[in-house]
């Protein structure tokens, strides 16, 4: 019986409430303790919201060829243009589109791609361990081998390559509607591997405790015993994996968006922009690749900042 199913632990929380409770555990106490955490979530959710509050945020539909005006194009930042007057916060680029407009939009497709991404990884690699670790003997051997031999490749590769044969099994005409989908599963196969290596291994370890002989005992199924009492207990790193992975992803889509083999040009990702603005900064244009960078750092940096205090938070050996 954990701490948290005690009577007298239940009788706590009702009374306090749970929000009150969980304001007072451990975990809030090394969370509001560690500055790096709280400037990192901080900047985390901030950035999240923005991208989520787009439409609302945003003073212009980037995606809108109605509302753009060539004559805006090249505007720095808080400057009005020369032809038409208008000021815009950022600048614009050579199509006359508002960089921070952009950025948000931008970055709804960079978090949409992480995350599914991640989760994709997850589900596939978490799945895999299981069998691996419960099942044994050639099953595990199979799942592992190729685990190790996708280990051996860079992840960004390997997502070219899945990128780069998904791509040519889709239709020409469909090809830029599922380029963020296929840009999804790239990802996802690249990252499984993680999840799979660390499931397996606590998999190894619980499925020889004695809850895991009582359920087979009373005759469960072996997918019962998997999913519903051996996953539970492994579920504790594979959130950290996941946090850090996500950071990752994100970085990973930028790079093959940049590469010119991820997002398309009309759903512009923050690597997207970044490949964009790069063929303008020799001409004076800088702010074109400099805002767009300097968001997708802060959104990897903080991702990966909290990420890795969830990791140290998590750890028992560090209680």
């Amino acid at each position: 019986m954990t701490d948290a199913t005690r009577p007298e632990v239940q009788a706590t929380i009702r009374d306090k409430g749970r929000l009150a409770w969980f304001w007072e555990s451990d975990f809030a106490w090394k969370f509001r303790r560690s500055p790096v955490a709280v400037v990192s979530f901080t900047v985390t959710v901030m950035l999240v919201l923005a991208a989520v509050l787009a439409p609302l945020i945003a003073p212009y539909d980037p995606f809108n060829p109605a509302s753009l005006n060539l004559m805006n194009g090249f505007t720095p930042p808080g400057e009005p243009n020369a032809f038409t007057g208008d000021s815009f916060f950022l600048g614009t680029d050579d199509q006359g589109r508002d960089v921070f407009s952009t950025i948000l939009y931008g970055m709804r497709i960079s978090l949409f791609v992480g995350f599914s991404a991640v989760l994709f990884a997850m589900v596939l690699g978490v799945l895999l361990g299981l069998i691996a670790g419960y099942v044994g003997g050639w099953t595990e051997t199979i799942i592992m081998r190729v685990a190790d031999v996708q280990l051996t490749f860079p992840s960004i590769l390997v997502a070219m390559l899945i990128f780069g044969i998904a791509k040519g099994f889709t239709p020409v005409e469909y090809r830029d509607q599922m380029a963020i989908w296929v840009l999804i599963i790239a990802i996802g196969l690249s990252d499984w591997v993680q999840f799979a290596r660390v499931v397996r291994g606590a998999t190894l370890v619980q499925k020889d405790r004695e809850y895991v002989q009582a359920a087979r005992l009373i005759g469960r199924s072996h997918w019962a015993i998997m999913l519903r009492h051996i996953l539970p207990n492994v579920l504790s790193p594979v959130l950290v994996i996941a946090t850090i992975s996500l950071a990752l992803a994100i970085i990973a889509e930028a790079t093959l968006s940049f590469l010119g083999v991820g997002a398309p040009p009309t759903q512009p990702s923050l690597g997207t922009l970044i490949r964009i603005g790069q063929g303008f900064l020799f001409s004076g244009e800088w702010w074109i690749l400099f805002f767009p960078s300097i968001t997708l750092l802060a959104l990897a940096l903080s991702v990966n900042l909290l990420g890795d205090w969830l990791r140290d938070a998590l750890n028992p050996r560090l209680k």
